[in-house]
């Protein structure tokens, strides 16, 4: 049971990258899929001092099982799109007019009955 995320990369500011997540041993298409990010100061901080459930990840956007429904974070609302493909277990982060504080460790979550699933991230560095 996993998610591996990819995409990520060094881009300028006002770029775009298209972060994915492939999850799999589990019914990909029944639960909703969340994508996270670690920035640099959280990365830095120790592990044991940041919040149990997220470890210090903030709540970028999210995807019901259906497409449905979306929603994301204000601070990326109008930049960010996240769909998926139940088709081939994968969700995607597209992400538009990149800013400086975007940089961080991209990470997918999802809730299931036996464990909190995240992955291990991908790395995501807005600079000039």
């Amino acid at each position: 049971v996993q998610f591996v995320e990819s995409g990520g990369g060094l881009v300028e500011p006002g770029g775009s990258l298209t972060l994915s997540c492939v999850g799999s041993g589990f019914a990909f298409s029944d639960y909703a899929i969340y994508w996270y990010r670690l920035p640099p100061e959280k990365e830095r901080q120790p592990v044991e001092d940041r919040l149990e459930r997220t470890k210090g990840r903030e709540w970028v956007a999210g995807i019901i099982s259906t497409s449905a429904v979306t929603d994301y974070a204000d601070s990326v609302k109008g930049r960010f799109t996240i769909s998926r493909d139940n088709s081939k277990n994968t969700a995607y982060l597209e992400m538009n007019n990149l800013k400086p504080e975007d940089t961080a460790v991209y990470s997918c979550y999802t809730s299931l009955p036996t464990e909190e699933l995240w992955g291990k991230g991908t790395r995501v560095t807005v600079s000039s």
